[in-house]
This record gives structure tokens, sequence and C-alpha cells, in this order.
């Protein structure tokens, strides 16, 4: 198709794309365009931006990780065993406002377009006109993961709108070193960090690109107002003993496989749209950064998309935790647009078409399908109301992770939990402990027990659960124990002096008739997890509310592979071993 030649003195516009004859297209959409002016242009592209994301936040199911950031809004604190708590804030503002699907997405939908203008505000174009418009609006809307972030409610959304703020505060700073810039500075940074901890590579690459910043009183100025707006956070850190850090630096490191390596960047083509990041490789290759806002615009992009490349070694990466250098690949396209027209082509011939493809995936995932369902944006309702038929008012215990039990009760509004094991990570549940309300009480457990379970259905949903008349758990125990060596050999036997502590206000039965309780040694690599049952020098029969329990297991060391082991001592219950005890790091050798 190719666009046709208006005729002498008429002011209109054929609305096909030619992609031969782009060029007078573009030239004659400036021509009619100019006639509101770009300010009315701009402010048409980000109402239609708004009402496209307000439509599909009503229509698209909440998914697991929204509902459980709803918890967190319901159960405020200055942080969570995940995230910052930043996210719990824009929950919480937006069920104030709406229920449903906009009491958990209102506020994200309402902080994309802020972060649009101050994307533009930054880019600072001396001559602003509507291709310029045009052209900024198809490099944002390219980029899918920062399109997503207006509409999906995520620790991301705050973190892009923070990320705006720091770059157009850092531009004016660079400008002009003036009081005002500062305090922007310190909001920002304060921002980024009560938002998500990829806020230090931010930072840490801006001053990666300019070390004078470290001469400067007032950047440093700037820092400690930061440090003092986060002393809330800090403070709660502490004093949960920094399970975040635990967590982000410790516990979701794996061993290293190459499809974590080789799997990295084709993600961060789909997270960028290969289009619009192979523009970018361009500019990176083709053009040197010209001044020092330049310069930190091209390392943020290298840097977070090199730094978590490396981390590719330690585990897999989730596509969007690079999210944030976006926002400089935006200013970066779109300034260098307004001065190389073959990139400016490039642009409205090939990243232009692309937004076909992500419009269809976003009216794809409006609609009831095999896929959506998979990939939880539909069939949400009609699965946990199933178990809402069938549980009635009663608490729901699930196991696993938070999806299902930060579902649930959004859905429903009825009450959940879950109980964690050393098969499944810790989450915000561990700190809640919302399982000790419902403590020697009827509850119904989903899951597939074997013979304790048994089928239900309600519509066409179909599930396993069973009901419990007396819920015992056992995750707040503490175990402490000594191991007689670090390195060990398969097939001999150990003693373990141990000493189990209830911090509980009830007593804990190990004979329990439900939920019996059992010590096992425990044997972790990786994703690798070897039970070895023992035998206690005594029987424990009842601990005590708030008493110890002092003994002896002894155990024989697995016959498993050899290699580094962490080693703890663990209480087994029907819901799996639970996380009683600190782990130390083995040596195990083969003894055949």
């Amino acid at each position: 198709m190719t666009a046709k030649q208006p005729k002498q003195g008429r002011k209109t516009i054929s609305i096909c794309i030619g992609l031969k004859r782009d060029r007078v297209y573009i030239k004659n959409m400036k021509i009619r365009l100019e006639e509101f002016g770009y300010k009315k242009i701009f402010g048409i592209f980000l109402v239609t931006w708004f009402l496209a994301n307000i439509v599909q936040a009503m229509v698209m199911d909440v998914i697991s990780d929204e509902a459980y950031y709803a918890l967190f809004g319901q159960n405020l604190a200055w942080g969570y065993y995940d995230h910052p708590p930043l996210v719990a804030l824009l929950t919480r503002a937006s069920s104030l406002l709406f229920d449903g699907n906009l009491g958990v997405r209102f506020t994200t939908v309402l902080l994309q377009p802020f972060v649009l203008i101050l994307i533009w505000k930054t880019i600072g174009f001396e001559k602003p006109d509507a291709r310029k418009v045009t052209t900024f609006f198809i490099i944002s809307f390219s980029i899918v993961m920062f399109m997503a972030y207006g509409v999906i409610t995520a620790p991301d959304v705050p973190l892009l709108f923070f990320t705006a703020l720091f770059l157009y505060s850092y531009k004016k700073f660079l400008d002009r070193e003036e009081w005002i810039s500062v305090l922007l500075l310190a909001l920002s940074m304060a921002g980024l960090v009560y938002s998500k901890y990829q806020a230090v590579l931010v930072i840490g690459f801006t001053v990666l690109s300019n070390f004078r910043l470290l001469l400067k009183y007032k950047f440093w100025l700037a820092g400690i107002l930061a440090l003092l707006l986060l002393s809330p956070h800090i403070l709660w850190q502490i004093s949960n003993g920094f399970p975040s850090f635990q967590y982000h630096l410790v516990a979701r490191s794996t061993e290293f496989r190459w499809i974590y390596f080789f799997e990295y960047l084709p993600n961060e083509m789909a997270v960028f749209n290969p289009f619009t990041l192979g523009a970018v490789v361009y500019v990176l290759v083709k053009q040197r950064a010209e001044d020092l806002f330049s310069r930190n615009l091209y390392i943020q992009i290298v840097g977070f998309i090199g730094f978590f490349w490396l981390t590719a070694f330690r585990g897999h990466v989730e596509p969007h935790w690079t999210i944030a250098c976006s926002i400089p690949m935006i200013i970066l396209l779109a300034r260098r647009c307004d001065i190389d027209p073959g990139l400016r082509n490039y642009t409205y011939k090939y990243i232009l078409y692309s937004l076909l493809l992500i419009v269809f995936v976003r009216l794809f995932l409006c609609f009831d399908s095999s896929i959506t369902r998979r990939i939880g944006y539909k069939g949400n309702k009609e699965k946990y109301t199933a178990i809402e038929e069938v549980a009635g008012d009663l608490p729901v215990i699930f196991t696993g992770s938070f999806q299902r039990p930060s579902l649930y009760p959004f859905i429903t509004g009825k009450e959940a939990v879950v109980i964690s094991s050393l098969y499944s990570r810790q989450t915000q549940f561990d700190i809640w402990k919302f399982e000790e309300k419902y403590w020697d009480s009827p509850v119904f457990v989903w899951g597939d027990y074997g013979e304790r379970s048994q089928d239900f259905s309600a519509g066409f949903t179909s599930f396993r659960g069973f009901f419990a008349k007396n819920l015992q758990t056992v995750n707040r125990m503490g175990i402490e124990f000594e191991l007689p060596s670090i390195q060990m050999r398969s097939g001999d036997p150990m003693e373990i002096p141990f000493v189990i502590s209830n911090s509980y206000d009830h007593d804990i039965d190990f004979g329990h008739p439900e939920f019996p309780v059992s010590l096992v040694c425990v044997f972790i690599r990786g994703k690798e997890v070897h039970l070895v049952p023992g035998k206690v020098d005594k029987p424990i029969g009842v601990v005590p509310e708030k008493e110890r329990v002092e003994g002896t297991i002894t155990v024989v060391v697995p016959d498993i592979k050899e290699g580094e082991y962490s080693v703890g001592l663990s209480l087994n219950t029907l819901f799996g071993p639970a996380k009683n005890s600190r782990f130390i790091k083995i040596s195990l050798e083969n003894g055949r």
C-alpha cells in the first residue's frame, strides 16, 4: 500500500502508510496535526493511552502477583518479605476508590501518564512539534513491558515513575545545581528504593557516569536526605532480620545452567521489542554520548542489560528486571530520531508496524481462551469460587507459594493462608503468620494428600482437599543443633544434639491425630531436598508453650551424589518439612 499525494490546497491525508513514500506521508501528517498544535496532539495521545489502559485493566483478570500486592495494601508496613512498601500504597489507594480490578490497578493506570510527561520533559526538545510527539509515543508504546506496567500493578510501576523523576531531576541538577533539583533528587532516590531494589543500579550507574558528583556537596546532601526518608524501611529490615536481602541475594541463587545464559537475550528482546532494542543498539554503537546526561543514558542501558546477564550465572533472570532502562531507551531514541532521518524512517517503517502485534496481544489477553487461562489472565474467578462453594466460610489452607492464597481472598473475600515448606520459598505470609489465627480450629485444606484428600467439583472445576477439625502447624518452632563434622561420607551414622523451642502461645503435640510431627535431617542442594528420618534418643510428645526440649537424633548420611550440601533439622508434617533451623554447608563423599 502507498500513501496518496493530496491535491493542491487540500489539508487532508491518506490513512494508509506507504513504505516507499513514508517521508511524504510524515510531512503531510505534520501539516495536518500542526493545525491542532503539538500540545493538543500530546494530550490526545495521552488520553487515548489512559483510556485504553483503563479498559484493559477492567476486562483482564487480576493475576496472582497483583492479588498478593493487594494483600500488602490491606496490611500496610514499612517493608515486605519480597519487596519495599511502595507497591502496597498503590493498591491501598486504588482500593479506597474502587472495588474489583480497578481496586488494584487504578493508581497504576493513573501513574503512567505522569511517567510519559516526565520523560517528555526530560527529552526537552528545543522546538517540539507534532512529528516529534508522534515519534515519542510510537517508541514508548513499542516497549512491551513499559506498556504492560500501565495496566498491571507491580513494584515496577513506581520504579518506572521514580526512574523518570530521577533522570528529570538529574538533568536539572546538571544544568543548574538549584535546591529544588537537590530536593527532587532526594525524593526520587528515596522513591526508587521504596519501589524496588534495582534502584541501587539506577543511582550507582549515574555516579559511574559522572564521578564528579562525589565532589559536589549538594549531591551528598541529596543522598543524606534520601537516607533519612528511607530510615523507616531500614529499621524494618533490621528488626525482621533483613528478609528481603536474604531472599534476593541468597535464596534466589541456584546452580548455573547454560539455558539461563542463552535465554537471557531472547527474553530481553521480547521485553523491549526486537525492533526497538535493535534501534537502541544502533545508536549505542554509531553515536557517541555528547554530554554527561547522554553518557548516563548509555551507561544505564548497557549497565542494566550487562549486569543482569551476569546474574544469569546464579540462576534464572526474570526479563522484567531490566525494565528501568526502558526510560533511558525512550529518551535516547526520541532525541536521536530528531536529528537522524534514517533512524526516524526506520521507526515509522518497522517499529510502528510492530505496534500491530502489541495491540493484537493486548486484545487477546482480554478474551477467554485456553492460553489466557493457562497464564492466569482469565478463569481465576471460576476456579476460586469453586473452592469457596466447598469450603464455605472456613479458612482455606494452601501449600506452595503465595499465588493461590492471594487470589482466593481477592476473588471470594474469604480468608486463606499458605503453609510454606522447604519445597517452596518463603513469602510475606511467613511474616504475617495468619495461620496462628486458625490454630485448633476447623479449616479446609486444599490439595492432594493421598488418602486424606477427596475429590470435589463445582461448575467445571475439580480439585482435591479435605476438611480438618483442629489445625496445627509448626513453622514458627525453632531448632538449634550442632553437626559433629562438615565432612561426611554416605552410609556413616551421625549423632546430632538439638534443642527445639516452642515460641507459640499453645502446646505443640507431636502425636497430633490430624497433623502429626516428626523430626528429620535435611540435605539440600539447589532444588534437591532429601529428607533423612532418624532415631531420637527419647520420644517427643507434647512441647509446652514457650518451652524447650533437648535431645539427640541419630541419622545415617544418605547415599546421594557427592558434592556440597546444606544440612539442617526440620519438623516434618503433612504440609512438608518446615524451615525451623539454620543450614550448614557440608562436603559429602560417596562412601561406596
